[in-house]
């Protein structure tokens, strides 16, 4: 591939980076990144995923433009209300870079289509906001053997790592199963601060650009924790976990499981899966 003058010159940012250069903004370009989720997480990863050149980003999402979305969402606008969430994104990724060739899959991800979305792509980012959703991505990333970026936001506080499959702690390693449905409040129950979204999806968005071009330290086998109202960040290690149901030694988890809720009762702890 060979950069035209125009590309040079929208690219020259990145072309004076030694770590990048024309070489890197080519790999840029050939590159293929998925979304799930068109929302707060995914907004602001699909913007600066287009603005950086990424040459093929996907975008899937069943859920139309809600007004309560534009406090976050920054890739809708009103004129975007009662729209496809996929092709409000795509048309905003579009609109900021022409080289950009955007797939639009105007669907949930569940456990029939996931690994024939997730297969056609080079890295992947989790931008959804419920467990089940989150537990299958991990999983189909597993299965497919595709490098993901899993980020959470609630309130003011948000929390993202990256995984590599095989090589690196996932995330059943951390959190072993989805908690029981009603026990973790959602985003629409307790609220979360707009901005949250941005800085939690923009660093999915830099980890994603550092995997294509490979560069710098990943965000493996760290979980970040960011608290907004603090304006802390915390690092945490995380190790595989050898009894870890999906990447352990004897896992539990072979197959895409849709809708994965786990089993409590008086004596329950939580972690524990159907």
């Amino acid at each position: 591939m060979n950069l035209s003058e125009k590309q040079i010159e929208r690219y020259s940012r990145h072309i004076i980076l030694p770590e990048v250069g024309g070489k890197g903004q080519e790999k840029l370009l050939a590159g293929r990144i998925l979304i799930v989720g068109a929302g707060g997480l995914g907004s602001p990863s699909a913007l600066y995923l287009a603005a950086a050149g990424v040459g093929t980003i996907g975008i899937i999402d069943g859920d139309l433009v809600d007004l309560s979305n534009l406090q976050r969402q920054i890739a809708h606008s009103n004129a975007d209300l009662g729209k496809s969430k996929a092709i409000s994104s795509a048309e905003a990724m579009q609109a900021i870079n022409e080289d950009v060739n955007v797939r639009i899959y105007q669907e949930r991800l569940t456990a029939e289509n996931a690994l024939t979305v997730i297969n056609d792509y080079d890295f992947i980012i989790d931008g959804t906001d419920n467990f089940s959703s989150k537990f299958l991505i991990s999983d189909a990333c597993h299965f497919a053997g595709k490098a993901y970026s899993h980020a959470g936001i609630l309130r003011f506080e948000g929390q993202t790592i990256t995984v590599k499959p095989g090589e690196t702690t996932c995330y059943r390693c951390i959190f072993g199963a989805p908690p029981p449905a009603g026990a973790a409040p959602s985003c629409s129950q307790a609220g979360v601060l707009g901005v949250l979204a941005g800085v939690i999806g923009t660093i999915q968005a830099t980890e994603a650009i550092k995997y294509i071009l490979g560069i710098g330290d990943l965000l493996t086998n760290r979980l970040l924790v960011y608290n907004a109202l603090k304006m802390s960040f915390r690092l945490l290690e995380v190790r595989r976990n050898a009894n870890c149901p999906l990447c352990g030694t004897n896992p539990s988890v072979t197959e895409l499981i849709e809708g994965e809720q786990a089993v409590c009762d008086l004596n329950c702890d939580c972690t524990k899966t159907r």
